[in-house]
């Protein structure tokens, strides 16, 4: 295991129990853990030469952007982004420079007058099941950032999917705490690779747009350290990111910005996290979140008042509680800064970028995260097709995008632009905008000879005269989500489910690309041929949906979420507030504010599949489900402690990639699943791999009075084609255990 500094220091016992887990023994982790133990020290040195006015230069910073209203002088070297913190040049400490987000650098409505490289969603990307994926795809928009001026990537979005209505699941990866957790290591590593910072985000229990600011969540301890706070667990042990960003919601009644529990408790205290904790933007509440364990305060202007400047500089004059938190605040950030090496290896505005290159790692990604859904026999379509009817979703344009401040524009800019009517700042944030990748085109570029023609599907009847045509019909439907809004239900918006079901009747080879956030219902489900899960493919997203379309790509992604069958499934079927609350495009109510509280314990950690399992419930399609033009299976199941083998074989006629899940199923005869580990493994045809995996202890224990306690007892795990298709179950003991966090 990649150990902070407190589990280096832990209990012999301890240190034993977390060194078996094998998938943990990360040599870049570790080696970033021992940079910022290094760094920590000297970052002690540097605190007791800084002045008193210099203590609050590092505290806080401003959102370097026009804004409209107000807006602070912004500095001569200061690169439009989310935010700026002025470094101190007597002390060799420089400025941080930050930008959006987890998918590439964000547009900021064009200011900066240049494009980004788009990498497909987050869960997109989590739909790939490979760390490798996801390091590439971070070490690339961490170079980009880096070539643009920017120091600080305000990436690393693991929040849980509890709830798939939630605007900004096409931000997030999984929702599951392992899997999101490892591989939101892995983009991490990939970020700081560049010698820049990346945060990990947002914490914690951030789960819906709806009154973000003020939603309350209620949860107990140990349902909250057994699913989301154990993804920010393994994702900082695995990544070691410089910052921890903080969220807007409240937990237990405190803003999660000003949250003990959340960050000296937990994070600072119990984990021994040794970076530094920033704001969200308009996140803090009051001077006291310094107390509460808030390193820095980003974005000031939004915020109700500059709380980490003049005023905490002289609370600290006067208060010795704060005049030691103000030191150990410095001391955080200097440590992000030096572990980084931002200090040695300063960032230039204006560096290179080979957008051609970087092309290709988006498109790779995407094509690994691709999911096929179903597949009556259709797909891959043949090269030498006549004629294909191609409808909606802008498909001759270009492919969806979410929106909000993780929005990327590609060179040439967005190929369209659909506003969207709202009030205030944040509604020039966000829009539906298209990457400049068109499916069609790359559908064309294959299928050479081929009529391939276009509809945009808003009237029904053209769509089916040009589907009844055609050989072939592929429907491009699209679901747009945003940062700041919910989606209200899991249709496909605009009448798009009627039209699917039209042209499926009118044509038997049917298709449906789906290109969205997350989860939808698929009323049509039975009278189509073929679905394709694209999610936000990035920007090369058409040539890579065309290349899973027509077998080029065998595709190998699998679901990091379940698909509802409909809203009733889910643990709120309704929305917490999504009756009453009226947003401001800001996640704001405009009344009742403190009635807002969502219960998390209806599900406790059992988030997703777990709860479809729990309440004997199937899916649409389960956590981990994924088609292939090949056949795989897995054998000979064996485990032995905290590790398991067995072996993969392509069974079929084409090269391909499986994902190999391990499931925890039950323990001492009780019902309980937990994905315990995961490999993909590639194949030719005919061939077999051995794989191993090693399970982390925490997967299966139960967090109880203040640690981690494993039951002894009979322990039964499966193989996994997804959460629902599990092989005969292997029963091992295992003895009982008790360990600190």
């Amino acid at each position: 295991m990649s150990f902070s500094s407190r589990l280096l220091l832990a209990a012999p016992s301890a240190l034993a129990l977390m060194a078996s887990a094998a998938h943990a023994q990360n040599a870049p982790a570790q080696a970033a853990a021992v940079d910022m133990i290094q760094a920590d020290a000297r970052a002690a040195q540097t605190v007791a030469q800084m002045t008193a006015d210099e203590k609050v230069v590092l505290t806080h910073g401003i959102m370097p952007l026009p804004l409209g209203g107000p807006t602070p002088p912004i500095p001569a070297d200061a690169v439009a982004g989310a935010g700026y913190i002025p470094g101190i040049a007597r002390l060799g400490i420089p400025a941080l420079k930050e930008t959006d987000a987890s998918l590439g650098v964000s547009y900021v409505m064009g200011i900066r007058k240049d494009f980004a490289t788009a990498l497909p969603s987050g869960v997109a990307q989590a739909a790939s099941w490979n760390p490798d994926v996801m390091y590439r795809g971070g070490a690339m928009i961490g170079s980009e950032a880096r070539a643009k001026g920017f120091n600080v990537l305000l990436a690393g979005g693991v929040n849980l999917m509890r709830d798939p209505r939630n605007g900004r699941t096409f931000e997030y990866l999984a929702e599951d705490p392992f899997l999101s957790g490892m591989l939101v290591g892995a983009a991490i590593r990939g970020i700081q690779s560049n010698n820049i910072i990346s945060t990990i985000k947002h914490f914690a229990l951030n789960g819906q747009e709806t009154g973000r600011k003020y939603v309350d969540v209620k949860i107990t301890e140990g349902a909250a350290r057994e699913s989301d706070l154990l993804a920010f667990k393994i994702g900082i042990e695995q990544g070691q990111p410089g910052s921890v960003m903080c969220a807007y919601n409240r937990v237990w009644g405190e803003q999660a910005c000003a949250n003990d529990w959340l960050l000296n408790r937990v994070l600072k205290q119990s984990w021994g996290y040794k970076g530094f904790v920033m704001s969200d933007w308009g996140a803090v509440p009051n001077l006291e979140a310094a107390l509460k364990g808030l390193d820095q305060q980003s974005g000031e202007q939004l915020d109700p008042g500059i709380f980490f400047a003049d005023k905490l500089k002289e609370k600290a004059a006067t208060d010795s509680a704060y005049k030691t938190r103000l030191d150990d605040m410095n001391r955080r950030i200097l440590t992000a800064i030096y572990a980084s090496g931002l200090d040695k290896h300063p960032v230039v505005p204006g560096g290179k970028i080979d957008f051609e290159a970087n092309a290709k790692v988006a498109e790779e990604t995407a094509k690994q995260g691709i999911v096929l859904l179903k597949n009556s026999g259709v797909l891959p379509l043949a090269k030498s097709a006549k004629s294909i009817a191609i409808i909606g979703g802008f498909a001759d344009g270009g492919v969806l995008s979410g929106a909000g401040s993780s929005q990327v524009q590609g060179e040439g800019g967005a190929a369209a632009v659909k506003p969207v009517a709202g009030k205030g700042v944040w509604a020039s944030f966000i829009a539906q905008q298209f990457h400049r990748s068109s499916p069609m085109d790359a559908i064309q570029a294959l299928a050479k000879d081929a009529k391939v023609t276009f509809r945009d599907g808003r009237y029904i009847a053209d769509a089916v005269e040009k589907a009844k045509q055609s050989e072939v019909a592929i429907v491009f439907a699209t679901q747009w989500q945003t940062e700041g809004l919910d989606v209200p239900d899991l249709s496909l918006p605009d009448g798009q489910d009627e039209l699917i079901a039209a042209v499926a009747a009118a044509n038997p080879n049917t298709i449906v690309v789906l290109e969205t956030g997350g989860p939808v219902k698929m009323p049509w489900l039975n009278k189509v041929a073929g679905v394709v899960e694209a999610w936000y493919p990035g920007a090369r997203g058409g040539p890579a949906i065309a290349s899973v379309l027509f077998g080029d790509t065998n595709p190998s992604g699998r679901l990091p979420l379940s698909f509802p069958k409909d809203e009733s499934q889910l643990p709120r079927p309704k929305l917490d507030g999504s009756d009453w609350v009226e947003p401001d495009f800001a996640g704001n109510p405009t009344s009742g504010s403190d009635k807002l509280v969502s219960d998390y314990d209806i599900e406790g950690s059992d988030v997703g599949y777990r709860w479809f399992a729990r309440k004997g419930q199937k899916t649409l399609f389960p956590f981990g489900y994924g088609l292939s033009y090949t056949s795989f299976e897995s054998t000979g199941l064996k485990v032995k402690g905290f590790s398991a083998s067995f072996t993969v074989k392509n069974t079929g006629q084409r090269a391909g990639a499986d994902v190999a899940q391990v499931y925890l199923v039950s323990r001492n005869g009780e019902a309980k699943q937990r994905l315990v580990g995961f490999s993909r493994v590639p194949l030719e045809p005919g061939a077999s791999k051995p794989v191993t995996v090693t399970f982390d202890p925490r997967v299966l224990a139960d967090w109880k009075d203040g640690g981690w306690s494993l039951p002894g007892g009979e322990y039964a795990f499966a193989l996994g084609k997804d959460a629902e298709n599990l092989s005969a179950p292997v029963k091992v003991k295992l003895a009982a255990k008790k360990w600190k966090d």
